[in-house]
């Protein structure tokens, strides 16, 4: 397995594209212009999985959904939720 070397530089840019991102999806909140209810294509996107992953997330119970007419739909909220508590954290001093 390669090893990769992470230095300051590449943090400070990692920090501020992940601002940029941060308020990008703060000013969509704060405007109304976020979703509530996302499609499956929607998620994938958002996730960056594939429909397998995603169906198995649904399958497993991970992932609560709603179908309507055929359609799957996902709750944002529940989206978040679920990365909260599958969230990872790490005691790096840097």
């Amino acid at each position: 397995m390669p090893t990769s070397i992470i230095t300051t530089d590449d943090l400070r840019e990692f920090k501020m594209e992940l601002l940029e991102e941060l308020k990008s999806i703060l000013s969509k909140q704060s405007s109304g212009t976020l979703k509530r209810y996302l499609k499956s294509s929607e998620v994938m996107d958002l996730l960056q999985i594939s429909p397998g992953t995603l169906q198995n997330l649904r399958i497993n119970g991970t992932l609560p959904y709603t179908k309507v007419g055929g359609i799957i739909y996902y709750d944002v909220q529940e989206i978040h939720r679920v990365m909260d508590e599958n969230r990872v954290k790490h005691n790096f001093d840097l």
